[in-house]
């Protein structure tokens, strides 16, 4: 292993049994986004593994559940504020900034288009299935539905 990797390993390991916030007041809203995604990732696996009680008995399913979502939010929360992975949400949090993002009216003209496109498009994609189906019938590709 290079010296570079086993840094950033240990960079990383150490990362997780500190308590503080990297610059607590920037980036703020991805940085919730980002917790509140990956919490609700392990949220769902201590769920699963608490309805696993067929190998395991139920306490210890629970007790390992428990664990699982305990020590999952605790790797959400340091995830989120590790220096490299915290300055990346900052600068989208940033960018995310500068989107001239479109008004709520010209969101629902802009979302209407496409969903009549949408609906267009699968007329059109059901009649060219039509003929086709058709014509393969009539020169004996396709079986003929009874």
């Amino acid at each position: 292993m290079s010296k570079e990797k086993v840094g950033s390993a240990v960079m990383w390991f150490g990362e997780l049994f500190q308590v503080g916030v990297y610059k607590r007041s920037q980036g703020k809203i991805a940085r919730q986004v980002t917790f509140a995604a990956l919490a609700i990732g392990f949220a769902l696996a201590a769920w699963r593994l608490s309805l696993h009680r067929i190998w395991l008995s139920s306490n210890v399913a629970l007790v390992l559940s428990a664990i699982l979502l305990v020590g999952g939010m605790w790797i959400s929360f340091r995830i989120v504020n590790m220096p490299r992975f915290a300055d990346f949400l900052i600068a989208v949090e940033a960018e995310m900034n500068k989107v001239s993002w479109p008004s709520k009216a010209e969101l629902i003209r802009s979302s209407l288009v496409v969903i009549f496109v949408l609906f267009f498009l699968a007329v059109v994609l059901f009649g060219f299935d039509l003929v086709w189906g058709f014509l393969f019938e009539n020169i004996g590709i396709l079986k003929k539905s009874s």
